[in-house]
Order: structure tokens, then C-alpha cells, then sequence
């Protein structure tokens, strides 16, 4: 991965390939991750920030396909904590997921955990990030998975990779600013940037001396291994005056398409190919919202790095005179249909193997929603909208997590009264989900319910956006597996019309869903990991309100069908 602080005009652009050094047989690749409070300034302010080895964003994890990683998280800092492989798919070792209290109950202060997980059949882009309260606005890295030894991409050989982690900064510790919107109700105040690579960049207060700077000469065709890491955002991103070539998504590769913009929701990854094929100059890279909410308040600002050229001109030392990099349009914050054609565009590479038999044909409804003001409570505490308090659901349940021991404990152990296996298959009321919905409708019933899942079975879920509140375009993320995307639309699923629109020939692979604003969403996937898999929405303030359910996949035959026992050191609750 090159180092990105390699500044204009030294000679020399570091490239540091640590990989290239152990690129042999399966390894076990050890790392230490130490959670502790660092200084860390950003836009003219110091703030105590929660991070992994004193690093913001954390360090990149660099394996092979094959390789078993094991990463000792030691916890200094104040809070609870846990962390998660987002995408990896945890086969038998849900264990190592990371969510907390769904498989482990958290890091305690003072403690210790380690992760230990396979990489079985996964190449590509992914990342880690904490999943125990908003800890993950600074508690984050990537995760690059190459090809086995003497296995090579299938498309031709970048010259550089660089990995682009999207980010969200505000200047307060965000886990004050999820206490405070769980104590009024209201939503929670915005970000004051998004951040490439942990620097916000130029157009920015006390921000231009770090912006990030990525390398690249002409006639080179390098990888950007783009990871939307922002809490609550989904992003655009575009490179002034260079189209970018999408190669994989989720680390799964898909036929290339060239595109001069993409869009990411949070926790979704895009490996994209970039040719340094225009003048030698300095250009931005830039991203900004893509607010698909009406009427919420959301940050416009726009965070840059630089796409530099070896032989660019150099800027004057004090920057005077120095032509200023060239901007790149972005689409507006709300211009659903680019984000529609891009989304549209994806393809597995090679053939796919969907399953067309279905076991299981599910319709979760995800969505916002408003509970009344709890007779005790006084006004201050219900400061959403007309005197109510923010919610969110998926078929009208709002999922409650234990905060005693972790639904994989109690499901392994047999532990009772923790949560129930009667998740609604289907919406308990079926109503016009993107028309105008009734105000009796906007209050959901709080539950920790789990949906129930035969080992082998074949799932088929239709993801449907409500209008509840607004309606808006939600990154569904499940854990433990990945999943074809085959179809999306807008308005409410019909599966007399709808069932057509199916791509089971070679649909995307991916494990976060963009479901479109006030439409749906098909995906399909084979129960073949046993474990308690929460699947939610990622934008964070959706989790902090609910929307969350999570599968209960029952072992099948044999050991290599059964989940492992949980390993010593798990923490105890």
C-alpha cells in the first residue's frame, strides 16, 4: 500500500509492499490492536479520540486468501468495545463477528479479547470497524485480501494500490453525541466533515498541510480500493478529469464497467481502476452526500485529497502562485438516478450460483419511526418530531439488544428469556409502504426476535423501503454471509411484475444492500453458516434506533455444518 504522506517533489514516492514480503503458503498473520485515547487534531481543534494503536484511521490488515488471522484487542480506553471484520464471512466462527451483544458481550475496560478467523474464498476489499456504540466514527481500517500464491486479479496488474477510506469527523466525541440523541429523541447532530484516509483536506479550516496525497504517473493504471467508513452517510466519489474502471465491490470481483462517479453506502466497498492518462498536474478527489432523506438536516461540506502526478509541476513552497488542483463536479445531494444507473451496472463476473429453488421467500419492510412521549418522561426527552421520539424497525419491530449476555451465548448455552424466535416472515400489516402512511402506523413494538433459519436453506428476502417518517435509501448489512443482489425498483415490490426484473444469471455478490429511497430490494443467499447473524441497517443513528433483526442458522450434519465452540477468552458478561 503506498504511504500517503509522500509530499510533492521528494524524489522518491514510497511504496511499501509489505505484502509482497509473505505472499506464500496459508499463514497465520498475528496483530495486536491496542484501543486507547489519542490526540488527535482536525479542523483547528484537539480532541481526545478513541483509536487502534494510536492511528487514525486504524492499521490496514494485508492477508492472503487462505490465511488465518488472529488479532489480540487489548481495551485502555474507557468504553466498552468490540470489533468487527466487516464482510468476512465467519464460516463456523461467528464467535469472531465482533457485534456486541449478538456474539460476544463487549471488551470491558482493562480487558483483552482475540479475534480468530479464517479467510476461505474471499478476494478483494473489506475493512474492520468497532461495533459497540458510535465507537466506530474513528475506530476503523481497511482490510485487503489478495490472491493465493501464483493466482493473479482478473484484470491486469496495477502499478500502486492505494486504499481511499471515506470517513465522518465531528468535533465532539461522538459517543456524547449518540448519549445525547438517545436522551432527547431528537436525531443526532450532524458531522462537521467527512474525512480520505482521516484528513478532511483543503476545503476545510487548518486542514490543507495534511490533505492526503495519492501517486500516480503517467501511464500507469493503478487500483483505489474505495471503503465508505462514514457513520450515517452514503457518499459520492469522483476524480477531476479521470473516469474510474469498477473491478469488485464487497471483495467480490464484478465485469468492469467505467463510470466517472460512485456512490457507497456506509460499510460497502468499490475497487475501481485508475489510468494516469491526463496532463501531469495535481487533480481532486472528492466526496460528498448523497442525501436521499427529505427534509433532514444533513452535512453538505465536501472532503478532497489529491491525485498527484510524479512529474505534476511542483507548487511553490509557500503554495503562492501554485496552481490550485483541479475540482471535479459532483452530482447533487439528492440525484437518485445516478446513483440508480451505477447501482444497476453491477455484474458478477463469471456466472453465479443463485439459487432459484426458495426455501424460504421473506418481505421485511425497513423503515423509520415515532414513538409517542412516554407518559413520565418530560418534554426534553421527546424532542423529535410533534413531541415524539425517532425509531426505526423492520416489520414494524424495533429490535432491542440484551445488555446481559450475547444472543450466541444464550442460543449455545440454552439459555432462556433472552429472546424469541417469532420474527414476523412477513409485514404483520400490509399497507401502502411508499404512499402515505397512516400515523397509527408510525409507532413500532420493541422486540429482541429472532427469524429462524434450517442449515442449507435458501433464502429469498425482499427488502422494502417504507415512507414512514421519510423515506430513504438504507445500506442493509448482513453479517456472516454474502448475498446476490438480483433485483431493486422503486415504489412498493409487486411480485407478479417484479419477479421479472430477477438477474439470476450473474447478479452481484455483495454483503451490504443499498435499498433504494421509497423502493426495495431483492436478495438471495444459502443458510450454510450456523450462528446468530444480525442483519441491519448501517447507518448507525438507524442501528442506535432499531432498525436490526438478526437469523438464528441452526448446525446441520457433521462438524464442519456445526458452529465451533467458543473459544476461553470470550468475554464474560
Amino acid at each position: 500500500m503506498d504511504t500517503f504522506k509522500t509530499h510533492c517533489c521528494s524524489i522518491v514516492f514510497l511504496v511499501v509492499c509489505s505484502a509482497v514480503l509473505s505472499l506464500a503458503s496459508p499463514q497465520v498473520r498475528r496483530h495486536q490492536f491496542v484501543i486507547q485515547e489519542t490526540p488527535v487534531k482536525r479542523l483547528c481543534k484537539t480532541q481526545n479520540s478513541i483509536t487502534v494503536n494510536g492511528m487514525f484511521p486504524g492499521p490496514t490488515l494485508e492477508v492472503t486468501n487462505g490465511d488465518t488471522i488472529e488479532v489480540e484487542v487489548v481495551n485502555k480506553a474507557r468504553y466498552n468495545v468490540t470489533i468487527h471484520w466487516h464482510g468476512v464471512r465467519q464460516m463456523r466462527t461467528g464467535w469472531a463477528d465482533g457485534p456486541e451483544f449478538v456474539t460476544q458481550c463487549p471488551i470491558r475496560p482493562g480487558g483483552s479479547y482475540t479475534y480468530r478467523f479464517t479467510i476461505q474464498g474471499q478476494e478483494g476489499t473489506l475493512w474492520w470497524h468497532a461495533h459497540s456504540s458510535w465507537l466506530r466514527a474513528t475506530v476503523y481500517g481497511a482490510l485487503i485480501i489478495r490472491p493465493r500464491e501464483g493466482e493473479a486479479y482478473p484484470f491486469p496488474k496495477p502499478k500502486r494500490e492505494s486504499a481511499i477510506i471515506l470517513g465522518e469527523w465531528w468535533n465532539a466525541n461522538p459517543i456524547d453525541v449518540v448519549r445525547e440523541a438517545t436522551r432527547t429523541g431528537a436525531a443526532p447532530n450532524n458531522s462537521d466533515a467527512y474525512t480520505i484516509n482521516g484528513q478532511p483536506g483543503d476545503l476545510y479550516n487548518c486542514s490543507s498541510q495534511d490533505t492526503t496525497i495519492v501517486p500516480i504517473d503517467v501511464g500507469e493504471t493503478n487500483l483505489l480500493r474505495v471503503i465508505n467508513a462514514a457513520l450515517n452517510q452514503p457518499l459520492f466519489f469522483t476524480v477531476a478529469n479521470h473516469k474510474l474502471t469498477v473491478v469488485g465491490a464487497d471483495a467480490s470481483y464484478t465485469k468492469p464497467f467505467t463510470t466517472s462517479v460512485i456512490m457507497l453506502g456506509p460499510g460497502q466497498t468499490t475497487d475501481v481502476l485508475i489510468k494516469g492518462d491526463q496532463p501531469p498536474a495535481r487533480y481532486y478527489m472528492a466526496a460528498r452526500a448523497y442525501q436521499s432523506a427529505r427534509n433532514a438536516a444533513f452535512d453538505n461540506t465536501t472532503t478532497t485529497a489529491i491525485l498527484e502526478y510524479k512529474s505534476a509541476p511542483c507548487p511553490a513552497k509557500k503554495g503562492i502562485n501554485a496552481p490550485k488542483p483541479i475540482m471535479p463536479p459532483l452530482p447533487a445531494y439528492n440525484d437518485t438516478n445516478t446513483v440508480t444507473a451505477f447501482s444497476q451496472s453491477f455484474r458478477s463476473l463469471r456466472k453465479a450460483e443463485v439459487p432459484t429453488e426458495i426455501d424460504e421467500n421473506l418481505f421485511f419492510t425497513v423503515g423509520l419511526g415515532l414513538n409517542n412521549c412516554p407518559p413520565n418522561f418530560p418534554s426534553s426527552r421527546c424532542q423529535g418530531p410533534n413531541g415524539t421520539r425517532f425509531t426505526a424497525s423492520m416489520n414494524n419491530v424495533s429490535f432491542v439488544f440484551p445488555q446481559t449476555i450475547s444472543l450466541l451465548q444464550a442460543h449455545q448455552q440454552g439459555i432462556p428469556g433472552v429472546f424469541t424466535t417469532d420474527f414476523p416472515g412477513t409485514p404483520p400489516l400490509q399497507f401502502d409502504y411508499t404512499g402515505n402512511v397512516s400515523r397509527s402506523l408510525y409507532q413500532p413494538v420493541p422486540g429482541t426476535k429472532l427469524y429462524k433459519l434450517k442449515y442449507g436453506s435458501r433464502v429469498q428476502i425482499v427488502l422494502q423501503g417504507t415512507s414512514i417518517v421519510t423515506p430513504e435509501n438504507h445500506p442493509i448489512h448482513l453479517h456472516g454471509y454474502d448475498f446476490y443482489f438480483v433485483a431493486e425498483g422503486f415504489g412498493n415490490f409487486d411480485p407478479k411484475t417484479d419477479t421479472s426484473k430477477f438477474n439470476l444469471i450473474d447478479p452481484p455478490l455483495r454483503n451490504t444492500a443499498a435499498v433504494p429511497v421509497n423502493g426495495w430490494a431483492v436478495i438471495r443467499f444459502v443458510a450454510d453458516n450456523p450462528g446468530v447473524w444480525i442483519m441491519h441497517c448501517h447507518l448507525d443513528v438507524h442501528i442506535t434506533w432499531g432498525l436490526a433483526m438478526a437469523f438464528l442458522v441452526e448446525n446441520g450434519v457433521g462438524e464442519l455444518q456445526t458452529l465451533q465452540a467458543p473459544p476461553p477468552d470470550l468475554p464474560v458478561c
